[in-house]
């Protein structure tokens, strides 16, 4: 279940892709002014948009919160040339996104209601610098939440596949990069990682370059 919510939160970030796609197509530069194109005050202005409205000064006023300090920057960047072809395009893409909210929310329930008997384990996991309660949910779930498995974290490493692999060859080593392992949990793994190298204060700040060449 785990896997396949990723699955879905990998879809909805490609639909919003397409989204500021179909934006940029019409001329509509919303991203230059907004940290991202979906956001509540994007959707307002894009269902706006959808409707029928092209007005950019009337558009821009739907923004929100920290986004209306930039008000005369978002007039600008809502000339275009949005056609009734983006409309019913960026429509699509939408009613998929909330489609995927929606299924992605529904799994996120499952997930927790079967996690309830290891709910200290994902508390455990989550107080790690870098890892949510989703990234523990997903580490529970592929590792079962029993360690005795794995006689060293160096074992449950190299399992996970974020330990480094070696190439011997007449007496001499060279890196080979890192092992297989488990796809899935490698992934959630160097998410995790990456997530405390960006985190301040954690002690991990300072490993980004070799978190970069996993």
């Amino acid at each position: 279940m785990t896997r396949y919510r990723k699955t879905q939160v990998d879809a909805r970030a490609r639909e919003i892709q397409r989204l500021e796609k179909v934006l940029q197509d019409a001329g509509i530069k919303l991203t230059s002014v907004a940290s991202a194109v979906w956001s509540a005050s994007s959707r307002e202005i894009i269902e706006a948009l959808i409707a029928g409205e092209r007005d950019p000064a009337v558009l821009a006023q739907m923004a929100k919160s920290r986004m209306r300090a930039k008000i005369p920057q978002l007039e600008e960047a809502l000339y275009g040339h949005f056609g009734a072809h983006h409309a019913f395009v960026a429509r699509q893409i939408i009613d998929h996104i909330d489609y995927l909210d929606s299924a992605i929310a529904a799994l996120t329930e499952q997930i927790c209601e079967r996690l309830l008997p290891f709910e200290s384990a994902v508390a455990l996991v989550a107080s790690i610098p870098g890892i949510s309660a989703i990234t523990a949910q997903v580490i529970i779930a592929e590792t079962g939440g029993d360690m005795s498995r794995f006689p060293t974290a160096a074992h449950l490493c190299a399992w996970a596949g974020v330990a480094p692999a070696s190439y011997e060859s007449a007496g001499k080593r060279r890196p080979a990069g890192t092992r297989h392992g488990s796809p899935w949990l490698k992934r959630t793994i160097v998410e995790a990682a990456r997530a405390a190298a960006r985190s301040k204060g954690t002690g991990t700040s300072d490993l980004s370059g070799e978190i970069s060449q996993v």
